[in-house]
């Protein structure tokens, strides 16, 4: 999904650490950062030990770094959406799930729930869209309402695991 040919394992194990970075950056929504401080574990065995380590890095980071990680997701059929201002990888993602194509109903719940949301946690929803559709989003993000706000960042921070190996296995050849 970023665009480039795909890349293979042993060609990433071999990389420094810029071309690490800037091969996989893409992985974390506008978060290299955790790429970045995955490089030192090299060589990697497999994508699914790339990925478990890139998690480890995520998990040990600082609260406010896993903040920043998901506040850097755009919300979901939201403005950056609208105005074609979101990552090839997350258009991709978010047309999968049909968010593209959404009813003036559809739409007008999805702001509503976004607004609400946002509200109550001060940070964007966020779902591993490939492995839902519309309708489950929107079913996932009334329920989610009631989260308190550390069982919202945790589930959170597992849909951005979810995402980001999908992206990986999609990007990476063993």
């Amino acid at each position: 999904m970023s665009g480039a040919p795909p890349l293979t394992l042993s060609r990433l194990n071999s990389m420094n650490q810029t071309g690490f970075t800037t091969a996989l950056g893409f992985t974390f929504e506008l978060s290299p950062w955790v790429v970045e401080r995955a490089w030192s574990e090299r060589p990697f065995a497999s994508v699914e030990a790339l990925h478990d380590t890139m998690m480890a890095v995520l998990d040990a980071a600082p609260a406010d770094d896993k903040l920043a990680l998901i506040r850097a997701h755009p919300e979901l059929a939201g403005k950056a959406a609208i105005a074609k201002q979101l990552t090839a990888e997350s258009t991709s993602e978010q047309a999968s799930a049909g968010l593209d194509r959404l009813t003036p109903e559809e739409f007008t719940r999805f702001h509503e729930l976004n607004a609400a949301y946002g509200e109550r946690f001060g940070f964007p929803f966020i779902i591993a869209v490939r492995l839902n559709d519309k309708v489950s989003i929107l079913a996932a993000m009334q329920a989610r309402l009631i989260h308190d706000e550390a069982a919202e960042i945790a589930e959170a921070i597992k849909q951005i695991g979810l995402i980001s190996k999908l992206r990986l296995l999609d990007a990476v050849i063993a």
